[in-house]
């Protein structure tokens, strides 16, 4: 089995596969103050409840843009499971061939939900991963990563308006009725919620102009499905695209689960 480990700014995702197939998958919340030692027994405890022992797990990896957990977590997996961890770095195959200014700007996660779609999916297409930022990737179909486009998440935007205003207040980022609010809570909704649909609608086109052909288009992330609910734009919907491709590179590191 393969635990696949994805760290990012605001949850670590974790997923057990039996071959090519998810056995568990967990989220937690994302605290670098938490020591090695705790993040082992919520891991552990989170194994537990499918029946998933320690001694099962044969290889581990991991992706991260946390650099301060990374070590952590490689600290704690070799001490307390005995595995090595595979860290996908600069160094790792990964079948994508990064045309990035600076090769080792891009995070870790975006190469690994790029190896993903092109396996599953093909190229060329438009990754668009919704979590804390919303960050869009371009690859081709020969499997070149062209580079993208990071924009501010819609919980970190709605924060915002709540941190730096005296009247506004916490909402549920939850579809509104229509695109003029009513109430303070509705037109907060539509300029976050609908706000950010018609942001990835025209990023998605623009992508499209510019790569000259009609891309598919794949979403990730947390906050993926409430836009997919709004806008017609996403070919797929994948919400484990990342786990996934941890499994394939692993494999292609010479890495049997």
């Amino acid at each position: 089995m393969l635990l696949a480990i994805d760290i990012g700014n605001t949850n670590i995702t974790l997923g057990v596969f039996d071959e090519k197939k998810i056995s568990g998958r967990w989220s937690i919340t994302t605290d670098q103050n938490r020591m090695g030692d705790e993040y082992f027994l919520i891991i552990k405890q989170l194994l537990e409840t499918k029946n998933i022992s320690l001694k099962q797990l044969k290889h581990i990896s991991l992706c991260s843009v946390v650099p301060p957990l990374t070590q952590k977590f490689v600290n704690f997996l070799k001490l307390h499971f005995d595995i090595v961890p595979l860290v996908v770095g600069s160094g790792t195959k990964t079948g994508v061939q990064i045309n990035y200014d600076n090769p080792r700007d891009v995070g870790t996660d975006r190469i690994v939900d790029a190896a993903a779609a092109l396996n599953l999916y093909g190229g060329p297409i438009i990754v668009v991963d919704v979590g804390t930022a919303i960050v869009f990737d371009a690859i081709t179909s020969k499997g070149v990563y062209l580079g993208g486009a990071i924009a501010p998440g819609m919980r970190v935007a709605a924060d915002a308006l709540f941190r730096n205003t005296a009247q506004l207040r916490h909402v549920d980022l939850s579809i509104p009725p229509s695109a003029i609010g009513t109430n303070t809570i509705l037109s907060m909704q539509s300029g976050v919620v609908l706000g950010y649909s018609d942001l990835v609608q025209g990023m998605i086109t623009r992508f499209k102009n510019e790569l000259e052909t009609n891309a598919k288009v794949v979403a990730t992330g947390g906050m993926s499905e409430i836009l997919h609910s709004t806008v017609d734009v996403f070919d797929y919907v994948n919400l484990d695209l990342t786990l996934i491709g941890l499994r394939i590179i692993t494999e292609m590191n010479n890495v049997r689960n």
